[in-house]
Order: C-alpha cells, then structure tokens, then sequence
C-alpha cells in the first residue's frame, strides 16, 4: 500500500491521568499504556470469544511493516484469559474492542500530541509537560480534521517526490467527509509541506495536518506507533 493513499493532496482512548491541560475537560496522560502485536488477533466486542468480532488485526501495519500498536485503556480477566481493552484504527473514528493478552508485548509512552484546531498549532508533551509547539496547516471547513483521541498507526519516511515530504505520521483518524481518497481509505496524516506547500497557520488542507520539515523531522525521531494524539479545537 502507497503512502500516498493518505489523505495528503491540498487540492487531502488514552488513559487519562494527571497533567498538563489540553484545553477545558481535556487531561494529557503522563504516561500511556501500549500493546505490541506479535501475531494476528480478532478484535471483540466484549472480552469474550462468544462477543461479536469487530475486527482482524494484522501483526504489521500496511504501508511500512511496522508492528501493530495499540494504546490500552482496560485490561480484565475472565475465564482463565485476560483480555486487553484497546483502540482501533479506521472507521468509525473513536471505535474500541478487546483483544488477548497472549501473544502480545506490552509497554509505555509518555508522549503525546495534541494538534489545537482553532489556533493551528500542534503541541508535543513528554510525561505531562509541554515540550514542544509548532505552527501548523489544518483542514478546511469544508474537509475539517476530525477531532478525537486517535493515535498513531505508522511513521512513513517520504521520497522527495512524495506529496506530504519528507515524512508523515498516518494516524488512525479517517477524514469525516471523505469516505476514500485517491485510492486510499481517507486517512489522516500529519505530514510536511514537501510538494503540497501551503502557509503555515491557515486551514486549507483536506484534513490532514501539515507541518515544516524541520517540525517533521523533530517529531518522528520522537513519535512512533501507538502514541497518542488529541485533535480539538
């Protein structure tokens, strides 16, 4: 799969815990717990094999190969199992399911991004504390990024050709306005300016959310999969 089935052309449940205000009624975490895939797993409606199957996840993301993370916001065990309380990637936004611990690796982040709509500014903090700000490109109104707690899937390094360059963090946010695009299943990246260009501060783009290469740079040496991501106004 092409990295440039993102939503990138211009013309494209964390656990909370005390910290750092995002906004009224927004918390950021200090830490968050994460789940590493290292095999196939059938995501459940209830942590249960008798519960209805929401969705099969792969042990390795699409567009790079990176091993599927997921942020854990529940564990329980019944029935001599334990089960892991997770969120999804894709449609619709928002959507969690259950998954066995066996077969899995779990660990922490204590990242967190949080992209501020209104303002056009994307925050970065570590443990709770803010680190970080970049100006940013939002969507438009017409193709707002959506807002929500989502999280990221893969970091995708860009050729200098690629829209988005030189690289970009697909998120597992879906653009709430378009079901597909260019091929692709309408996702939302935080990508550079790399062959879309566009001014930093305004909204223009088609949900995604664009940064200077420098910013870009800065983040994905930082941020990988299952880092959480908060988009509000």
């Amino acid at each position: 799969m092409s990295a440039l089935t993102l939503v990138l052309a211009s013309t494209p449940l964390w656990s909370a815990g005390a910290g750092a205000s995002v906004s009224a009624g927004t918390p950021v975490a200090r830490s968050q717990r994460l789940v590493i895939l290292r095999a196939g797993h059938e995501a459940m409606s209830q942590p249960s094999n008798r519960s209805t199957d929401i969705q099969a996840l792969s042990t390795d993301r699409p567009i790079t190969g990176e091993a599927t993370t997921l942020p854990v916001i529940g564990d329980k065990t019944t029935g001599g199992a334990t089960w892991l309380h997770v969120q999804l990637p894709g449609r619709p936004n928002g959507r969690t399911g259950w998954i066995r611990r066996a077969d899995t690796t779990t660990t922490t982040t204590g990242w967190h991004v949080v992209v501020h709509t209104a303002p056009r500014r994307v925050i970065v903090y570590l443990d709770g504390i803010e680190v970080r700000t970049f100006e940013a490109i939002v969507g438009k109104s017409s193709t707002p990024s959506p807002a929500g707690t989502f999280f990221v899937e893969e970091d995708v390094r860009l050729r200098k050709s690629d829209v988005g360059a030189p690289f970009a963090l697909a998120l597992s946010a879906r653009s709430n306005v378009l079901q597909e695009f260019d091929g692709g299943p309408g996702q939302i990246a935080i990508h550079g300016l790399g062959n879309v260009g566009g001014t930093l501060g305004t909204a223009v783009s088609h949900g995604c959310v664009r940064l200077d290469a420098s910013a870009m740079s800065w983040l994905v040496a930082r941020i990988g999969p299952g880092v959480p991501v908060t988009v509000t106004s």
